[in-house]
């Protein structure tokens, strides 16, 4: 049995399900994964199915009956994660923006001390390949928005690269987790950061998706920039309870 879980939401990842899993798997340190398919019609689903066989005991699916936003689909990985006991809960994105080898680097910042680690793009200057330079100034703009409004010292509040150890989880309230898009990993952390756990960052670099279509939306950004002040106000009030 690991002691570690790498989740992975998918929605239409067919290009990439199969090289990812195959790429933690290779790795060193014994991780397991669960796939959180939000009933993607390109076959994701049906492609890890197929794997399982190959991969008994180590990968495992979750199917949700419809798009349902990132944030939800992390929340229902944590659940099953936490009801399984697994003392390290990863997020990582299926396309290989997150390279699957520094999966190792934030287990070790975790069982060296942190509560959280979070791969970092912005901890040593941009660490940022293929982006766009709107991308990257729009990305840099919200990190250093975030930690005006909210206080936290992360240099890369948005990462979606992270390790929890199970006890920060299970004292999260879950269920009351507002955001379902970019701004679900900006309340994650900061929701961390009010409990007075330790966050680490380890610096990595990020690579955009060679494969696939990218998730982000005007909408997403929109509910980043508002609800980040929105949760502030909140939490001045109701503590961890907002």
């Amino acid at each position: 049995m690991s002691d570690s879980l790498v989740i992975i939401p998918t929605f239409n990842e067919i290009e990439n399900i199969e090289a990812i899993i195959k790429a933690v798997f290779a790795l060193q340190k014994d991780f397991h994964v669960l796939v959180v398919d939000d009933n993607s019609p390109d076959g994701t689903a049906a492609q890890v199915v197929q794997m399982q066989s190959d991969f008994p005991d180590r990968l495992f699916l979750e199917v949700r009956k419809e798009k349902s936003g990132l944030g939800t689909a992390y929340i229902h990985g944590f659940k099953w994660a936490i009801a399984r006991k697994y003392d390290y809960i990863f997020e990582m994105d299926a396309d290989f923006s997150h390279s699957p080898p520094d999966l190792e680097r934030l287990y070790q910042a975790c069982a060296d001390g942190a509560d959280m680690s979070v791969g970092s793009r912005y901890k040593k200057g941009v660490n940022v390949v293929n982006w766009p330079l709107y991308r990257v100034l729009l990305s840099y703009g919200a990190s250093f928005y975030v930690k005006i409004i909210t206080g936290m010292r992360v240099h890369d509040p948005t990462a979606g690269f992270v390790c929890y150890r199970r006890h920060v989880l299970e004292n999260i309230a879950l269920d009351s987790v507002r955001f379902i898009g970019y701004a679900f990993q900006i309340e994650m952390k900061f929701r961390t950061y009010l409990l007075g756990y330790k966050i680490e960052e380890v610096s990595i670099v990020f690579r955009d998706r060679v494969k696939g279509k990218s998730k982000m939306s005007g909408s997403i950004i929109k509910e980043a920039i508002w609800g980040v002040f929105m949760m502030k106000m909140r939490s001045m009030f109701q503590k961890n309870r907002f």
